[in-house]
């Protein structure tokens, strides 16, 4: 990537990562316990005032043990002429190990941090056991502290301690002999308290120490994990602002001496360039989205934010309340990135200087070699998934992606939703699928011995991960256009959340208009005839859209419930009912809404 450079008393830095292995290089080089900062390294006596500390980080890995296919395994590059290429086969635990084990050569201070989704809606390699083997793995990766997301509550506030605490799960036992450890590093979880009684349900910071270094790190989730995550998984929890937590606990962190504070924050933006080595400051088109409200109203005393959520990539500075700078970095997801940013401890005043932060984003590649003792985890892991998860369940004719406004996957798991629910209710009109519970592509290229065009159950496992159950409700026709309404107004006005559809429902969004106005009210058609609002209709879902979540409070109107068979099997069912090695299925053609820009 270019170069790009600030002097060091203003506002915006970044160095290169070529850049950053240079500075490496000149600290190494220095007698121990000096620093290469250009912001004075000793004091009047010749002692060291300042030293570098490297933070590693990198968020919503989602249990990615194996390396990530399709888009999944993919970033862009943004290229020294302003062209942009994609580089592929990035990402997987073995890599990342390899990646962040090499950064850490040669630096007398390293920390390592993660800000959550790092399990939940996993692959069937650690989604089939919990996510004990990815935690495993973490353990091996040496990562010291982590904040929460809202994936680590699919399961409930018990199994995330189960996470942290160990022991053998409550339903399934133990999957090997040894008993499951638990986690080595912190969940933090400073904005969740227990309903009612203020008391967080999990630690809300932890300092780091080494020699003369402190700093403090506070975790949060997003305040709308309930909007998100099923009830089941959020029963007697509340979830508080991001910003008055965070500056609740930095001052607390100041009066125990702890002057420099570093953030992990569940929830992110949208950089204007999407590439992952873009710089992301005002000239360079900034980033959108709930992080900057956030970083721009937390405490001063927060040196970094470290944040995740939207699986985008970006290092950015955006400047503090005071007008200074401040910068705040993601690494996308599924370990394709990780970022290496450098703090500059003022040994003296025990604070960050804040004009000597350094941070980019690095490419995990697969080029170099594997973590061996990750592969080791990969392949026992494997042994015990590999009955369940090769199984074959359907055949495809090409790559059915996740991708688009109405993607061809998308339609594809609401008509398995569609045909499961006719067999109990024929009556049922059609089927809605939350874009958000669909977790990848379905590759037509083999990912095992199975032969190209095989769906296996561990690839429809990728698919959906998470369990949910396919729920019938009856919806009045009002209710109907309500939820599609809500889908670009309210709380996903700022954005969207296009429900995929099946067969048996379309309608218009006029993207040239605003809020609930897109929607195209007249267009709705539901087995062809025009809606009728005061008719009842029988709609299929899953349990999260039935409850209201992704701010759908239409669909949680539903009444006379009725709960089938979980999705994984719905759609299990209907690729292998409706698809043969000579027969496979084609990519939908996604053709149920029509969109107008």
């Amino acid at each position: 990537m270019p170069r790009i450079t600030r002097q060091r008393r203003t506002h915006r830095i970044l160095i290169t990562g070529a850049a950053l292995a240079t500075v490496g290089a000149l600290t190494a080089a220095l007698p121990a316990g000096t620093s290469a900062s250009a912001d004075g390294h000793d004091d009047r006596r010749g002692k060291a005032r300042t030293v570098d500390v490297q933070l590693l980080s990198f968020n919503d890995l989602h249990g990615n043990l194996e390396p990530p296919t399709g888009s999944s395994g993919r970033v862009t590059e943004r290229q020294p002429d302003g062209t942009v290429k994609p580089i592929e086969g990035v990402g997987g635990i073995e890599y990342l190990a390899a990646s962040l084990r090499t950064a850490r050569k040669g630096q007398e201070y390293s920390v390592t941090a993660a800000a959550g989704d790092l399990i939940g809606a996993s692959p069937l390699l650690s989604g089939l056991f919990h996510d004990e083997p990815t935690v495993e793995a973490l353990n091996k990766l040496d990562l010291d502290v982590s904040g929460v997301g809202n994936h680590e509550f699919d399961e409930g506030l018990a199994e995330l301690k189960r996470m942290r605490d160990g022991g053998c799960h409550p339903t399934d036992g133990c999957y090997t002999e040894t008993p499951f450890e638990g986690a080595d590093f912190p969940y933090l979880g400073a904005n969740v308290t227990h309903e009612g009684t203020g008391k967080t349900a999990l630690a809300p910071y932890w300092v780091w120490k080494q020699g003369p270094v402190k700093i403090g790190f506070i975790g949060v989730t997003l305040e709308n994990t309930p909007g998100i995550v099923t009830a089941e998984g959020v029963e007697g929890l509340e979830f508080h602002d991001e910003v008055e937590t965070i500056n609740k606990y930095a001052d607390e962190l100041h009066r125990k001496g702890v002057k420099s504070v570093v953030a992990l924050v569940h929830e992110g933006g949208a950089p204007a360039d999407g590439a992952y080595n873009a710089y992301c400051d005002a000239e360079a088109g900034g980033v959108s989205g709930p992080i900057v409200d956030i970083a721009k109203n937390v405490s001063p005393k927060v040196d970094a934010l470290v944040t995740g959520h939207t699986h985008n990539a970006y290092v950015c500075d955006i400047p503090d309340p005071a007008g200074n700078s401040r910068m705040v970095t993601s690494a996308a997801s599924f370990g394709r990135l990780y970022t290496d940013t450098t703090l500059t401890y003022d040994v003296a005043t025990k604070d960050i200087v804040r004009t000597a932060v350094e941070s980019a984003n690095h490419v995990v590649s697969r080029t170099q070699k594997p973590a061996g003792d990750m592969s080791d985890l990969i392949e026992h892991w494997n042994a015990l998934a590999k009955p369940v998860a090769n199984r074959p369940i359907g055949w495809i004719s090409g790559d059915i992606t996740k991708t688009g406004t109405e993607s061809p996957l998308g339609d594809l798991i609401a008509d398995a939703q569609l045909e499961h629910a006719r067999t109990i209710d024929p009556d049922t009109a059609f089927a809605l699928m939350n874009p958000g519970g669909i977790r990848a592509d379905l590759i037509h290229a083999q990912s095992g011995s199975e032969g190209d065009g095989v769906v296996t159950y561990g690839e429809g496992f990728t698919v959906q991960p998470f369990s949910n159950t396919v729920n019938l409700v009856d919806l009045t026709g009002a209710d109907v256009v309500a939820a599609l309404q809500q889908q670009v107004s309210g709380g996903n006005a700022a954005s969207p959340k296009i429900l995929q559809v099946s067969e048996g429902l379309t309608y218009t969004l006029d993207l040239t208009k605003s809020g609930a106005d897109r929607l195209v009210a007249d267009s709705v058609r539901i087995q062809g005839r025009p809606v009728d609002l005061t008719a009842t209709y029988r709609v299929a879902m899953n349990n999260f859209l039935a409850g209201g979540g992704d701010n759908f409070p239409a669909l949680a109107k539903g009444t006379d419930p009725v709960v089938g068979s979980d999705d994984l099997t719905a759609f299990a069912d209907y690729l292998t009912a409706n698809s043969g090695p000579a027969s496979p299925i084609a990519p939908p053609a996604a053709n149920r809404i029509t969109i107008v820009k």
